[in-house]
């Protein structure tokens, strides 16, 4: 979808609808962070939703090259001091060489395949700081199973679109992050039987 005003601009409804919620956690989690890599920031929405009102951190939007041009519109459009220029990221290729005291990334785990997943975990401690904050929003299973039908069917839509892409479940991605020295903290619940996960790095 894109914005009427902008063909060039896409638009995600989720993202308007989640926004808030993600960011009254994120006020707190992130209140003593300064740079934070977000990892798959789609359209940019979240960017430039969360930068105004976190204006201690800079927070650096990353996507796949052929999504830059629609997250770079957003970006331009929000014209905002502690958001620069996103970083073309592929969680299986060369990642940046800064490192950040704080990852964020929504809806990205059941969109990439299982390896690219795990990818991404691996890579995270040359990313990140000792202490650094983790949080990632999205749908997630518990010990095997669906925690709603809406989610169940969801899976089911991923799968039709491609039979790598599917909810992930909990305690697997938290085996990934404790591999990378990231412990959970806290499991938030979100509407629309989504969860925010909070880790942070301990080694």
């Amino acid at each position: 979808m894109t914005d009427d005003r902008r063909p060039d601009k896409p638009f995600s409804a989720a993202c308007e609808r989640n926004r808030d919620p993600i960011l009254a956690v994120l006020r707190d989690w992130f209140a003593d962070r300064r740079r934070v890599l977000e990892i798959g920031s789609g359209t940019g929405q979240h960017a430039v939703y969360f930068a105004p009102v976190l204006p201690h951190v800079s927070w650096q939007t990353s996507e796949r090259a052929e999504a830059l041009p629609g997250l770079q519109a957003w970006l331009d459009d929000a014209n905002l001091a502690n958001t620069p220029p996103p970083l073309t990221l592929e969680v299986g290729g060369v990642w940046p060489r800064e490192t950040y005291d704080a990852v964020f990334s929504a809806n990205t785990l059941h969109i990439m395949s299982w390896p690219e997943v795990q990818m991404l975990f691996a890579a995270l401690p040359a990313a990140t700081t000792l202490d650094a904050k983790l949080a990632i929003y999205g749908p997630f299973n518990h010990a095997g199973h669906y925690t709603s039908d809406s989610n169940a069917a969801f899976d089911a839509s991923l799968k039709a679109r491609s039979p790598q892409m599917g909810l992930r479940d909990a305690a697997e991605v938290d085996a990934l992050a404790a591999a990378a020295g990231f412990d959970l903290v806290d499991d938030v619940a979100m509407p629309a039987n989504n969860r925010l996960r909070l880790w942070r790095r301990v080694r």
